[in-house]
Protein backbone atom coordinates (compact mmCIF):
# COMPACT_ATOMS: atom_id res chain seq x y z
CA UNK A 1 0.00 0.00 0.00
CA UNK A 2 1.25 3.29 -0.97
CA UNK A 3 2.19 5.19 2.28
CA UNK A 4 0.19 8.52 2.87
CA UNK A 5 0.92 11.70 4.12
CA UNK A 6 1.38 12.33 7.07
CA UNK A 7 -1.49 15.32 8.79
CA UNK A 8 -1.17 17.10 11.64
CA UNK A 9 -3.30 15.36 13.79
CA UNK A 10 -4.45 18.30 15.64
CA UNK A 11 -6.23 19.41 12.49
CA UNK A 12 -7.05 16.01 11.23
CA UNK A 13 -10.70 14.68 12.32
CA UNK A 14 -10.11 11.19 11.86
CA UNK A 15 -9.76 7.80 14.15
CA UNK A 16 -9.25 4.09 13.18
CA UNK A 17 -12.28 3.41 13.73
CA UNK A 18 -13.61 6.75 11.59
CA UNK A 19 -12.93 9.74 9.46
CA UNK A 20 -14.07 12.89 7.82
CA UNK A 21 -15.44 11.67 4.59
CA UNK A 22 -13.27 14.19 2.66
CA UNK A 23 -10.29 12.37 3.62
CA UNK A 24 -10.48 9.71 1.84
CA UNK A 25 -7.09 8.53 -0.20
CA UNK A 26 -5.36 10.75 2.94
CA UNK A 27 -6.36 8.83 6.08
CA UNK A 28 -6.86 4.85 7.25
CA UNK A 29 -10.35 4.44 8.67
CA UNK A 30 -12.61 1.86 9.10
CA UNK A 31 -15.66 3.87 7.96
CA UNK A 32 -15.93 7.73 6.92
CA UNK A 33 -18.66 9.80 7.48
CA UNK A 34 -20.13 13.34 6.72
CA UNK A 35 -19.85 16.10 9.46
CA UNK A 36 -22.79 17.38 11.17
CA UNK A 37 -22.52 21.50 11.50
CA UNK A 38 -23.39 22.81 15.67
CA UNK A 39 -22.52 26.14 17.30
CA UNK A 40 -21.35 25.86 21.05
CA UNK A 41 -24.09 26.35 23.42
CA UNK A 42 -22.03 26.39 26.42
CA UNK A 43 -20.25 29.82 27.86
CA UNK A 44 -17.16 27.93 27.20
CA UNK A 45 -16.93 24.17 26.08
CA UNK A 46 -13.55 22.74 26.78
CA UNK A 47 -12.16 20.31 24.06
CA UNK A 48 -9.89 17.51 25.25
CA UNK A 49 -8.19 15.31 23.27
CA UNK A 50 -10.09 12.13 25.13
CA UNK A 51 -13.57 11.31 26.10
CA UNK A 52 -13.08 11.95 29.40
CA UNK A 53 -13.83 14.84 32.04
CA UNK A 54 -10.07 14.44 33.18
CA UNK A 55 -8.42 13.88 29.71
CA UNK A 56 -6.08 17.23 29.06
CA UNK A 57 -7.32 20.20 28.01
CA UNK A 58 -6.12 20.81 24.51
CA UNK A 59 -8.34 24.06 23.65
CA UNK A 60 -11.88 25.84 24.45
CA UNK A 61 -15.15 27.07 22.06
CA UNK A 62 -16.57 30.06 23.13
CA UNK A 63 -20.55 30.42 22.85
CA UNK A 64 -21.69 30.79 19.21
CA UNK A 65 -18.63 29.33 17.34
CA UNK A 66 -19.12 26.94 15.35
CA UNK A 67 -17.82 23.09 15.00
CA UNK A 68 -18.60 20.22 13.23
CA UNK A 69 -19.60 16.81 14.74
CA UNK A 70 -18.63 13.23 13.50
CA UNK A 71 -19.41 11.33 16.52
CA UNK A 72 -21.52 11.18 19.43
CA UNK A 73 -20.98 8.63 22.04
CA UNK A 74 -21.55 8.39 26.07
CA UNK A 75 -22.15 12.17 25.84
CA UNK A 76 -19.07 13.23 23.88
CA UNK A 77 -18.95 14.95 20.28
CA UNK A 78 -15.77 14.18 18.65
CA UNK A 79 -15.59 17.31 16.89
CA UNK A 80 -13.56 20.08 14.85
CA UNK A 81 -13.99 23.49 15.73
CA UNK A 82 -14.40 25.77 12.19
CA UNK A 83 -12.42 28.82 13.10
CA UNK A 84 -9.03 27.06 13.91
CA UNK A 85 -9.72 23.47 12.94
CA UNK A 86 -8.55 22.33 16.25
CA UNK A 87 -9.59 18.90 16.62
CA UNK A 88 -10.64 16.97 19.73
CA UNK A 89 -13.88 15.83 22.12
CA UNK A 90 -16.97 18.62 23.46
CA UNK A 91 -19.34 17.33 26.11
CA UNK A 92 -22.17 17.38 23.88
CA UNK A 93 -24.12 19.24 26.02
CA UNK A 94 -22.37 22.01 25.07
CA UNK A 95 -23.60 21.99 21.53
CA UNK A 96 -26.96 23.29 20.39
CA UNK A 97 -27.76 23.64 16.45
CA UNK A 98 -26.02 25.31 13.94
CA UNK A 99 -28.91 28.19 13.02
CA UNK A 100 -29.43 30.78 13.54
CA UNK A 101 -26.19 32.46 12.33
CA UNK A 102 -24.27 34.90 15.05
CA UNK A 103 -24.68 38.60 14.22
CA UNK A 104 -23.04 40.13 16.61
CA UNK A 105 -19.70 39.28 19.30
CA UNK A 106 -19.07 40.25 22.61
CA UNK A 107 -16.78 43.33 22.56
CA UNK A 108 -16.18 43.61 26.01
CA UNK A 109 -13.93 41.69 28.19
CA UNK A 110 -17.02 39.33 29.61
CA UNK A 111 -20.49 40.57 29.51
CA UNK A 112 -23.66 38.53 31.03
CA UNK A 113 -26.68 36.93 29.65
CA UNK A 114 -29.99 38.42 31.88
CA UNK A 115 -33.45 36.42 31.76
CA UNK A 116 -34.94 40.39 30.77
CA UNK A 117 -33.56 43.58 29.77
CA UNK A 118 -32.80 44.53 33.40
CA UNK A 119 -29.61 44.69 34.84
CA UNK A 120 -31.68 43.40 38.40
CA UNK A 121 -32.55 40.12 37.51
CA UNK A 122 -30.03 37.40 38.02
CA UNK A 123 -27.41 37.04 35.37
CA UNK A 124 -27.93 33.60 33.45
CA UNK A 125 -24.38 33.21 32.38
CA UNK A 126 -21.04 35.19 31.10
CA UNK A 127 -19.85 35.02 27.81
CA UNK A 128 -16.03 35.90 27.41
CA UNK A 129 -14.42 38.60 24.39
CA UNK A 130 -14.99 36.73 21.25
CA UNK A 131 -18.17 35.06 22.26
CA UNK A 132 -20.56 34.79 19.23
CA UNK A 133 -24.91 36.22 19.81
CA UNK A 134 -27.44 36.19 17.19
CA UNK A 135 -29.31 39.49 17.87
CA UNK A 136 -33.03 39.34 17.34
CA UNK A 137 -33.94 42.90 18.57
CA UNK A 138 -33.19 45.92 20.75
CA UNK A 139 -34.84 46.75 23.46
CA UNK A 140 -33.75 49.96 24.87
CA UNK A 141 -29.65 49.49 26.10
CA UNK A 142 -30.57 45.31 25.41
CA UNK A 143 -29.90 43.33 22.94
CA UNK A 144 -32.45 40.25 22.60
CA UNK A 145 -30.70 37.33 21.58
CA UNK A 146 -32.41 34.54 19.59
CA UNK A 147 -32.40 32.04 22.67
CA UNK A 148 -34.67 34.60 24.42
CA UNK A 149 -31.78 36.08 27.31
CA UNK A 150 -30.53 39.80 26.83
CA UNK A 151 -27.54 40.97 26.72
CA UNK A 152 -26.25 44.52 27.23
CA UNK A 153 -25.67 46.19 23.40
CA UNK A 154 -22.82 47.97 24.62
CA UNK A 155 -20.54 44.84 25.01
CA UNK A 156 -21.30 43.73 21.37
CA UNK A 157 -20.39 44.54 18.35
CA UNK A 158 -21.45 43.38 14.50
CA UNK A 159 -19.13 40.61 13.27
CA UNK A 160 -17.66 42.66 10.68
CA UNK A 161 -16.27 45.53 13.57
CA UNK A 162 -12.93 45.27 14.25
CA UNK A 163 -10.52 46.03 16.87
CA UNK A 164 -7.22 46.77 14.75
CA UNK A 165 -4.88 47.39 17.59
CA UNK A 166 -4.64 44.06 18.86
CA UNK A 167 -2.04 44.15 21.32
CA UNK A 168 -4.18 46.99 23.44
CA UNK A 169 -6.80 44.11 23.46
CA UNK A 170 -4.11 41.49 24.56
CA UNK A 171 -3.93 44.11 27.57
CA UNK A 172 -7.37 43.68 28.23
CA UNK A 173 -6.69 40.48 29.64
CA UNK A 174 -3.67 41.71 31.74
CA UNK A 175 -4.03 39.45 35.02
CA UNK A 176 -5.79 36.96 33.96
CA UNK A 177 -4.82 33.74 35.27
CA UNK A 178 -3.13 31.35 32.98
CA UNK A 179 -4.87 28.15 31.65
CA UNK A 180 -2.99 25.57 29.67
CA UNK A 181 -5.47 25.25 26.74
CA UNK A 182 -7.73 28.20 28.27
CA UNK A 183 -9.40 31.21 25.64
CA UNK A 184 -11.55 32.92 27.65
CA UNK A 185 -11.63 35.89 29.80
CA UNK A 186 -11.71 33.43 32.79
CA UNK A 187 -7.76 31.98 31.74
CA UNK A 188 -6.54 31.32 28.86
CA UNK A 189 -2.38 29.95 28.33
CA UNK A 190 0.24 32.12 25.91
CA UNK A 191 -1.41 31.32 21.90
CA UNK A 192 -5.14 31.70 23.12
CA UNK A 193 -3.81 34.79 24.36
CA UNK A 194 -2.47 35.77 20.86
CA UNK A 195 -5.01 34.13 18.78
CA UNK A 196 -8.18 35.86 20.49
CA UNK A 197 -6.30 39.18 20.23
CA UNK A 198 -5.58 39.02 16.77
CA UNK A 199 -9.38 37.49 16.04
CA UNK A 200 -10.77 40.78 17.50
CA UNK A 201 -8.61 42.57 14.60
CA UNK A 202 -10.24 40.33 11.67
CA UNK A 203 -7.07 38.21 11.76
CA UNK A 204 -7.68 34.50 11.81
CA UNK A 205 -4.77 32.63 13.62
CA UNK A 206 -4.23 28.96 14.39
CA UNK A 207 -4.48 27.68 18.17
CA UNK A 208 -0.85 26.76 18.80
CA UNK A 209 2.24 28.84 19.27
CA UNK A 210 4.11 27.00 16.79
CA UNK A 211 1.52 26.60 14.01
CA UNK A 212 1.47 30.67 14.60
CA UNK A 213 5.07 30.52 14.14
CA UNK A 214 4.51 29.26 10.66
CA UNK A 215 1.47 30.86 9.37
CA UNK A 216 1.72 34.47 10.82
CA UNK A 217 3.29 37.85 9.35
CA UNK A 218 6.95 38.45 8.52
CA UNK A 219 9.99 37.39 9.59
CA UNK A 220 11.79 39.85 11.50
CA UNK A 221 15.60 39.92 11.78
CA UNK A 222 16.74 39.07 15.73
CA UNK A 223 19.26 41.40 16.73
CA UNK A 224 21.80 40.49 19.46
CA UNK A 225 20.44 43.27 21.73
CA UNK A 226 17.04 42.98 20.97
CA UNK A 227 16.93 45.91 19.15
CA UNK A 228 14.60 47.42 16.37
CA UNK A 229 11.16 45.78 17.57
CA UNK A 230 7.51 46.80 17.63
CA UNK A 231 4.30 47.12 19.15
CA UNK A 232 2.49 44.06 18.08
CA UNK A 233 5.51 42.13 16.76
CA UNK A 234 5.31 38.16 17.71
CA UNK A 235 7.92 36.75 19.80
CA UNK A 236 8.31 32.44 19.56
CA UNK A 237 10.35 30.23 21.52
CA UNK A 238 10.14 26.54 21.29
CA UNK A 239 6.34 26.31 22.86
CA UNK A 240 5.89 30.07 23.67
CA UNK A 241 5.14 33.12 22.32
CA UNK A 242 4.33 36.89 23.50
CA UNK A 243 3.55 40.07 21.55
CA UNK A 244 5.40 42.88 22.43
CA UNK A 245 3.76 46.36 23.32
CA UNK A 246 6.56 48.26 22.42
CA UNK A 247 10.49 48.41 21.48
CA UNK A 248 11.27 46.72 24.98
CA UNK A 249 8.42 45.24 26.48
CA UNK A 250 6.49 41.68 26.56
CA UNK A 251 2.84 40.64 27.00
CA UNK A 252 2.82 36.95 27.41
CA UNK A 253 0.27 34.76 29.50
CA UNK A 254 2.87 32.10 30.79
CA UNK A 255 3.40 29.62 33.66
CA UNK A 256 5.63 31.31 35.34
CA UNK A 257 3.82 34.54 36.60
CA UNK A 258 0.60 31.98 36.31
CA UNK A 259 -1.47 34.96 34.31
CA UNK A 260 -0.95 37.53 31.62
CA UNK A 261 1.71 39.97 32.25
CA UNK A 262 4.39 42.62 31.25
CA UNK A 263 7.86 42.59 31.38
CA UNK A 264 10.92 43.59 29.72
CA UNK A 265 11.74 41.59 27.00
CA UNK A 266 15.32 40.85 27.95
CA UNK A 267 14.42 39.69 31.29
CA UNK A 268 12.15 37.18 29.63
CA UNK A 269 14.89 36.27 27.15
CA UNK A 270 17.28 35.59 30.01
CA UNK A 271 14.72 33.84 32.46
CA UNK A 272 13.97 31.61 29.53
CA UNK A 273 17.10 30.82 28.11
CA UNK A 274 18.66 29.63 31.60
CA UNK A 275 15.91 27.15 31.95
CA UNK A 276 14.53 28.89 35.08
CA UNK A 277 11.14 28.03 33.90
CA UNK A 278 8.69 25.44 33.98
CA UNK A 279 5.39 24.85 31.85
CA UNK A 280 3.39 27.34 29.69
CA UNK A 281 6.73 29.60 29.88
CA UNK A 282 8.59 28.19 26.88
CA UNK A 283 11.99 27.00 26.11
CA UNK A 284 15.58 28.35 25.02
CA UNK A 285 16.47 30.93 22.70
CA UNK A 286 13.77 33.16 21.21
CA UNK A 287 13.69 31.16 17.72
CA UNK A 288 11.46 33.46 15.85
CA UNK A 289 10.01 37.50 15.94
CA UNK A 290 7.24 37.92 13.15
CA UNK A 291 5.50 41.00 12.21
CA UNK A 292 2.48 41.51 11.00
CA UNK A 293 1.77 43.99 7.96
CA UNK A 294 -1.13 45.73 10.07
CA UNK A 295 0.54 45.83 13.33
CA UNK A 296 0.08 49.41 14.58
Amino acid sequence: MTDLPRLDPRLTPARPDLADERLRGQVEAARYVPGQPHRIAAPVAPLRRAPDPVAGLDSEALFGEAATVYDLRDGWAFAQLTADGYVGYLPAEALGPADPAPTHRVSSLRTFLYPAADLKRPALAALSLGARVTVAAQEGAYARLSDGRFAWAGHLAPLEAIEPDFAATALRFLGTPYLWGGRSSLGLDCSGLVQTALAAAGIPAPRDSDQQEAALGEAVPLCPDLAGLRRGDLVFWRGHVGMMLDESHLIHANGHHMAVAIEPLAEAERRIRAGRTGPGTGDGAIRAIRRLACAT
